[in-house]
């Protein structure tokens, strides 16, 4: 946590701006980090009343890209968006540094997120996982998400890299109010 000694060992810390390359945008108190000896190595964004870590609306993609760079662009992120329902905390991203995975690191931090969601009063975690990702599907499977649907959009595999989106669910339990990991 922030003013805790430095170490090797992983810890999160809610809150923290992205790191190297923020330019002050997005909602930093909507997304949380991993730190490990003071330095970000992992980060968790997610999406609960209305606002998420990153985003922008119409007119910002407009503006950053020109209409006819912009528009393309704002098709693309028309297929991914995820307005959470009531009572549900949608995780938008999780990265861990890859010079980091394998460390618990992205278990720390999903266990935050679903702390995040209890303290807000939500009774779910949803995310999106793509099908080139089975190690971040093993992660989440682990942390209790269950699959409930899979897109596929083997149209974008040339323009993304991937063919399928599968959505997955996890509910909020008593543990994850206490600190706990929720399994």
């Amino acid at each position: 946590m922030a003013g805790a000694p430095q170490s090797d060992a992983p810890s999160v810390d809610p809150g923290t701006p992205a790191g190297p390359g923020d330019r002050g945008e997005g909602n930093h108190d909507r997304g949380v980090t991993a730190l490990a000896g003071g330095k970000v190595v992992g980060v968790a964004g997610y999406r609960l009343g209305g606002r998420a870590l990153t985003g922008g609306d119409v007119p910002d993609v407009l503006s950053a890209y020109g209409v006819l760079r912009g528009l393309p662009r704002l098709a693309v992120l028309a297929l991914f968006e995820r307005t959470p329902e009531e009572a549900e905390l949608v995780m938008d991203g999780i990265a861990v540094d890859a010079r980091h995975r394998g460390r618990g690191i992205g278990s720390l931090l999903l266990e935050q997120v679903a702390a995040v969601a209890a303290e807000n009063g939500c009774r779910r975690v949803r995310l999106d996982v793509i099908d080139t990702n089975p190690r971040a599907r093993a992660l989440y499977e682990r942390h209790g998400y269950v699959a409930r649907r899979t897109e596929r959009t083997p149209y974008l595999r040339r323009l993304l890299g991937f063919g399928a989106v599968t959505t997955m669910y996890r509910p909020v339990t008593g543990a994850d109010r206490t600190g706990g990991d929720g399994r």
